[in-house]
């Protein structure tokens, strides 16, 4: 068990806190492209800070306060010029440093008027990557967008569902590394969800024998041995990771996710999948990328869990996270031989904290474009080759039960 100072060091995100601080070194997705398709401006909250979201006429993402300093009215209502984001109220400008370009009324009476000059609204940099609009809230310089394998991959076709969970991102990345959970979350209770909802699915329990987990120069690496296989299994030989400090990759080879997730506040979590369907050939350019929206499971009007939401992973480990409460007591926690995953990155939080303090990078912060090309993250050919994961169709076992992507005719079943 952790104590409750311990607790809030690893939960509480903030600026100026540990944690806060330790994730404000990475580049985190704030929306997907395809969002800003049809609208000007975004409210968005990302590490405990309100923030507003635009995209100008030429292109250009700005990520402000949203606020106008002026008579503080919302640039959520601003308007997109050919640079920058124009105040409904009185027409200032900003562009996407935060800048003041213009104070139209100031500037008519007094056309040498400099009181633009010292005016300076908060702004954080925007990229673009794979369909996905990250955002580095941290000291300059920054480091350089990470290109993981997943976002730059030509031969694929991908997706970006997402959703609003109302928990702390702790509770959900702990998930990551606690393989056993799979067994009866995804196994034994999925079978009483299919039951409640009539059908007549079922799936064996794949008993976990032996679990393992080793640090890699990206983050954690979870193995397991179920009934019947052996350390030769790719379950053990491979594995797939926990990319530090808040991303699974899980699936297969063949169809790859990133979940992310974003820590909007300390009690809620923005959850991004982020699919990649392997095709054959050269598929190109994919725009824009189809954005759906995962629904987040809660019990009805009557208090009594909504069973259609449940018959998949994604819903299943949502209904986890979010019932052990807002930000989870970790004081109360009766850890076992299955935590060592949790205890091992808790222990690699603490230490990347401690770097910081040193004033060092963190791991997974990259400044060597050489480095940055294409980063590949070992994955399985078949992951859990013998479970309900697989047997079922294509939409189960994941958010990807919402999206549109499965059904075009040219995405091929992984």
């Amino acid at each position: 068990m952790l104590s409750q100072q311990e607790n809030e060091i690893l939960t509480r995100v903030s600026p100026g806190t540990p944690m806060g601080e330790l994730l404000r070194r990475y580049w985190h997705p704030i929306a997907a492209v395809s969002q800003l398709e049809d609208r000007a401006t975004m409210a968005v909250k990302i590490l405990g800070e309100p923030l507003v979201l635009y995209k100008d006429l030429k292109g250009c993402y700005g990520l402000i306060e949203p606020q106008c300093p002026h008579r503080r009215m919302s640039l959520l209502y601003g308007v997109p010029e050919e640079r920058g984001l124009r105040c409904a109220y009185h027409g200032w400008l900003f562009d996407e440093a935060g800048k003041c370009l213009e104070q139209p009324y100031e500037e008519t009476e007094d056309p040498s008027s400099k009181f633009k000059d010292k005016i300076k609204i908060k702004a954080y940099p925007v990229e673009e990557l794979g369909g996905l609009l990250f955002a580095y809230l941290g000291p300059q310089p920054a480091p350089l967008l990470p290109r993981w394998e997943i976002l730059v991959r030509q031969d694929a076709r991908r997706d970006i569902g997402m959703a609003v969970v109302p928990c702390n991102w702790l509770q959900i990345m702990e998930n990551s590394v606690d393989p056993v959970h799979v067994e009866w979350l995804h196994q034994y209770f999925n079978n009483h969800v299919q039951g409640r909802l009539g059908s007549g699915k079922k799936s064996e329990r794949l008993k976990h024998e032996k679990i393992g987990f080793d640090l890699f120069e990206h983050g954690i690496i979870k193995r397991r041995i179920l009934e019947g296989e052996t350390e030769e299994d790719e379950d053990w030989t491979v594995g797939h990771p926990l990319v530090f400090p808040n991303i699974l990759l899980s699936g297969s080879t063949r169809r790859s996710t990133f979940q992310i997730r974003v820590p909007l506040d300390d009690t809620q979590t923005l959850h991004v999948w982020y699919t990649c369907y392997v095709q054959p050939g050269e598929v190109g350019s994919q725009e824009p990328i189809s954005f759906y929206q995962v629904p987040v499971p809660q019990p009805d009007g009557r208090g009594q869990p909504q069973w259609p939401l449940l018959d998949n992973n994604s819903g299943q480990d949502i209904a986890a996270w979010v019932t052990q409460g807002a930000v989870a007591d970790r004081s109360s926690e009766n850890l076992g031989l299955s935590d060592k995953g949790i205890i091992l990155y808790r222990k690699l939080l603490k230490e990347q904290i401690a770097k910081l303090e040193l004033g060092e990078d963190p791991m997974n912060v990259f400044r060597d474009p050489a480095k940055n090309q294409s980063i590949r993250l070992r994955l399985e050919e078949a992951k859990l080759k013998r479970t309900v994961l697989q047997s079922q169709s294509r939409r189960q076992g994941g958010a990807t039960k919402y999206s549109p992507v499965l059904d075009e005719e040219d995405v091929k079943s992984p």
